[in-house]
């Protein structure tokens, strides 16, 4: 991967901190002007992380993970807590970016131009999702792959690497959830020619249809992990009841300057 001194020094939008981790000031617009830009000019191995406080709260427990999230080329503010917290340092937030918008809106603003590539999902949810964006907004399907509920053989990662180098995405999705999705971006940002990547989460089975969204005004008040709680107990629970509001104490003692965390 290049690793320019450039990318160092002209930041991509503003930036606030919690608890040690980096995130961009930046919504929905600017997030698709950026990543279609990375595109136009050809970049290669650019990572974005679409982060909310499930993974602020997991950065606080894994060093090696924060590091990645303080590293990729854009952290987006996929919470409205990391909206409000970007108010509170002064930032004029008006709404978060969720992986599954970003997704939508970029296709919409981009149309067949960019040669898109699914990684992630259940069985057969990146085709369905990569047939229905053709449908909806006629972009350009370069290719799907499901990997299995384990880490890659090495043969595996060789058969990856030509196939997705065999189609020449300019943009690759990535639905592993957090914090999988960052960490296999990092490994394989130099490994796969790709000029941006994606970890969306989420934003695989939402835009298949295989899961339902939250009503809007549940989203635009902070609710939405109360809605995929009561859709996705079994699976959910420690995240939105123990990990976050763990993650929670810290954040109040950097906000009242009690400690900081670098």
């Amino acid at each position: 991967m290049r690793e320019s001194t450039a990318r160092e020094l002209i930041p991509v939008a503003p930036e606030f901190r919690v608890v040690g981790v980096r995130v961009h000031a930046i919504q929905m617009d600017e997030a698709v002007t950026q990543i279609a830009r990375w595109i136009e000019n050809h970049e290669s191995g650019r990572y974005v992380a679409v982060t909310g406080m499930h993974g602020v709260a997991e950065s606080r427990k894994d060093q090696p993970f924060r590091d990645i999230l303080n590293r990729a080329d854009l952290v987006v503010p996929d919470g409205m807590p990391l909206v409000w917290l970007g108010r509170w340092h002064g930032h004029s937030l008006r709404r978060r970016v969720t992986g599954s918008e970003l997704m939508l809106e970029f296709c919409r603003a981009t149309g067949s131009r960019p040669r898109h590539f699914f990684y992630g999902g259940a069985s057969g949810v990146a085709e369905n999702l990569a047939h229905r964006l053709h449908e909806r907004f006629n972009i350009t399907v370069a290719g799907t792959f499901t990997p299995p509920f384990r880490p890659l053989t090495e043969a595996e990662e060789v058969d990856l690497a030509t196939r997705v180098k065999e189609a020449a995405p300019d943009i690759l999705w990535v639905g592993l959830s957090t914090p999988k999705q960052e960490r296999w971006m990092f490994e394989h940002r130099g490994k796969l020619n790709v000029p941006v990547m994606l970890g969306v989460g989420a934003a695989f089975d939402m835009n298949s249809g295989r899961t339902s969204r939250a009503p809007a005004w549940m989203s635009d008040n902070g609710l939405e992990w109360f809605y995929r709680l009561l859709t996705e107990p079994r699976r959910l629970w420690k995240r939105y009841l123990v990990t976050i509001p763990q993650s929670m104490w810290s954040i109040s003692l950097e906000l009242f300057h009690i400690r900081k965390f670098e």
